[in-house]
């Protein structure tokens, strides 16, 4: 499909598409799109920044604009993934629409969402916990919710919200159209599928275990007390947007409050903020009022800020996986980016697990006793990747 007019939509969501300026569609979408119009169920698998939002969220819509009747349920595993997706069922619904929606998620005033859910709304997205306070407590009905979208199943499971899941599936009816999207694919995952989907065609885009090939990776061996001063230099030597990775809540606040007394305009982004003071902090970075977000794993996934050029990982991720979704934050939509890592000896057995992830032929070469290759040479498939040592002196 070289473009959207031949999926045949609604006049108002082409019209928003238009003025979206989205003209020609990605691989996923090309492959997602026409089977979910169908009524297909959709097991679909991609690397981050391919516009997987868009593969579900048009034919939700075209659904909703075409049928006067029935409710769509998105869930997502973090609110900041959940406010961008609502942000961009609002833009393609347009300004005027009739439609109703309401974003139920933790850490907002439940009298907010009760509103929303009073006025009836034909489109919700939301978090599992709190779409199970409301089921729960009878606020929201789901009884003709007949289009469900999971979006970044793995990390919902990861995050403990199986549970939650089951329950929600109880309150929803059985004959439904179901689209699950997912960064990989376990074994749990295929389970949930094979009780909860029906017949549903699968959609592979590229493999899920690289890093974009339009993202050059540099990894710099040094000293856990030298990161610091590297991070300075690296923040000299840079231009544009970047996100720092760090572990820690409490590393994140205070890492932004050393770089802003050094001179770089930054700010945290981690899970103990309040939802008032997460969506500021990301309204000021998409607004480029400061140029260094520093991030726990809580931006890992999902954050689309076209303009971040760069991603530094001062601590590696706890899961080899988020590794890679880590990467995703940068080169979105075609872009170039860059990223660097910070592996001091005790990040040894996290960086041993991340290569393995990118590289498993050299994991099995090494196994199998034969040399693995050198190590410059490792994690091709992801994307050009340097080697160095931290500088003697940092600015």
């Amino acid at each position: 499909m070289k473009n959207f007019e031949g999926f045949g939509l609604n006049p108002a969501l082409a019209e928003s598409l238009a003025r979206m300026k989205y003209v020609n569609p990605t691989p996923i979408q090309e492959q997602a799109i026409p089977l979910a119009l169908k009524g297909h169920d959709i097991m679909g698998t991609a690397q981050t920044g391919t516009g997987k939002t868009a593969a579900f969220a048009i034919p939700l819509v075209e659904k909703l604009l075409t049928n006067p009747r029935g409710t769509a349920l998105v869930l997502t595993p973090t609110r900041e993934l959940g406010k961008q997706i609502m942000d961009i069922m609002h833009q393609l619904l347009g300004s005027k629409s009739p439609i109703k929606t309401a974003f139920i998620i933790g850490g907002e005033p439940m009298g907010k969402q009760l509103s929303q859910l009073r006025a009836r709304p034909r489109l919700i997205v939301g978090t599992p916990g709190r779409i199970n306070d409301h089921l729960e407590r009878g606020s929201m009905m789901l009884h003709d919710a007949d289009f469900l979208v999971l979006d970044e199943t793995d990390r919902m499971l990861d995050m403990g919200f199986m549970v939650q899941l089951e329950r929600i599936f109880k309150y929803m009816p059985e004959k439904r159209q179901t689209l699950m999207f997912s960064a990989t694919l376990p074994n749990n995952i295929l389970t949930l599928s094979k009780q909860y989907m029906h017949a549903p065609k699968r959609v592979c885009v590229g493999e899920t275990n690289v890093v974009a090939s339009n993202i050059r990776q540099d990894v710099v061996r040094i000293e856990q007390d030298k990161k610091y001063n590297e991070l300075l230099a690296q923040l000299h030597d840079r231009k544009g947007s970047v996100i720092v990775f760090i572990k820690t809540k409490y590393g994140a606040d205070r890492m932004a409050k050393n770089l802003r007394r050094d001179g770089f305009t930054s700010d945290a982004l981690h899970g103990d903020l309040r939802q008032t003071k997460r969506d500021k902090v990301m309204q000021n970075f998409r607004t480029q009022n400061f140029r260094v977000l520093i991030a726990t794993d809580i931006a890992a996934r999902g954050l689309d800020v076209p303009h971040i050029a760069h991603v530094i990982n001062y601590d590696l991720p706890q899961v080899a996986e988020d590794y890679i979704h880590r990467m995703g934050r940068t080169a979105r939509a075609g872009a170039k980016g860059e990223a660097i890592s910070f592996v001091s000896q005790q990040d040894g057995r996290k960086w041993h697990a991340i290569e393995r992830l990118l590289n498993p032929d050299a994991a099995h070469d090494e196994s199998a006793g034969r040399p693995a290759r050198n190590s410059r040479n490792r994690n091709r498939p992801g994307g050009k990747k340097r080697f160095y040592r931290s500088r003697k002196k940092a600015a």
